[in-house]
């Protein structure tokens, strides 16, 4: 059968034809509308006490647990990477009810910080502030006859970010979705003399299924309940909102959304609604699905990571917190020298 045999009786061929802007690929690249960029990642490490350590995690493949010497041998592969900032987890030597470690001076995180400003000082080095590593129960604040304290959990989220800073942090980012310790760490840096250090708020942390695989690397998972009491319901975009615009007004400097993927129209409407940076963090459990899949042969790991970071973007986000950064950065060097 011809082509022309194929066509039905009654057919007028389009006028507009978009195919056209799309039919090579020099075509393509000049008329892409979001372009990713090295410049938009930050990429998440973990630091554990002790030294020389590189410890894979197992449900993180290509991820590690480092000891300070061995961070800032990675944040300094890294920088050269164009990457121009990492997120530092901690894991704890002692657990106690109080969290005590996270905000010590010696913790692993604090050690890190210093020792990546001094060998790395044109890095961007944010902290995670949050409690969950360091307590003997897991939970993200002071527990008190099975209930999170809201109020006393902010007081050790304080001297957390107080310590991180006084490290040499550029930016904390408390991630325990308590009431109210934005305001309460922008308040105190700003006593410190602190006032140039930045708060990158998760304002909108669902109580996501997309956590796992951080669990195991941050050794962080609840000994008892779960986190739904503090953390969003994820079916819940307006209180998601709502959060967003609560740290704005307590002084967050950049906003962020997680997960990522499985947020999107989130991202969008949180673009929409404020003036800071909105990040998005590509969690444990969307990169760690990809690298399942990748590994049995059913995606290409490239294509599939690089779609996927294209699609945070475009939702909105300025900043993408993402494990496949220093891979994504590498990739998109490759594409600039290959036009």
């Amino acid at each position: 059968m011809s082509a022309d045999e194929s066509r039905p009786e009654v057919w007028t061929p389009p006028i507009v034809r978009p195919r056209r802007l799309r039919a090579t690929a020099s075509l393509r690249r000049m008329l892409r509308e979001t372009r990713l960029s090295v410049d938009q990642f930050v990429y998440p490490l973990f630091v554990t006490p002790g030294s020389d350590i590189v410890e894979p995690i197992d449900a993180m493949p290509g991820q590690f647990l480092r000891s300070v010497d061995r961070v800032v041998d990675e944040a300094r592969r890294v920088a050269d990477l164009g990457i121009p900032a990492v997120l530092l987890f901690g894991r704890a030597a002692a657990k106690d009810a109080r969290g005590s470690e996270a905000s010590s001076p010696e913790g692993a995180v604090q050690r890190a910080v210093a020792a990546i400003k001094s060998s790395v000082p044109e890095l961007t080095v944010i902290t995670d502030v949050c409690l969950c590593a360091y307590t003997d129960h897991g939970h993200c604040g002071i527990v008190v006859e099975e209930r999170i304290d809201n109020d006393r959990s902010v007081a050790r989220l304080v001297d957390t970010a107080l310590s991180h800073a006084a490290a040499g942090a550029d930016l904390v980012a408390p991630s325990d979705m308590m009431d109210g310790r934005v305001g309460a760490i922008r308040a105190a840096l700003d006593a410190a003399g602190h006032t140039d250090v930045g708060i990158l708020a998760y304002a909108a942390k669902a109580a996501s299924a997309f956590y796992g695989p951080f669990r195991e690397a941050a050794d962080s998972a609840p000994a008892f309940g779960d986190r739904r009491t503090y953390q969003l319901d994820p079916a819940n975009a307006r209180e998601a909102l709502r959060e967003v615009e609560l740290d704005v007004a307590e002084g967050a400097d950049i906003v962020m959304v997680k997960p990522a993927l499985v947020n999107l129209d989130l991202v969008a409407r949180v673009r929409d609604r404020v003036t800071v940076p909105v990040a998005a963090y590509f969690v444990s459990g969307e990169y760690a699905a990809i690298k399942a899949a990748a590994a049995q042969g059913w995606l290409d790991e490239r294509a599939a990571a690089l779609e996927a970071l294209t699609a945070i973007v475009r939702a909105g986000a300025q900043i993408v917190v993402t494990y496949f950064a220093p891979d994504a950065a590498q990739w998109l060097r490759d594409e600039e020298m290959r036009d």
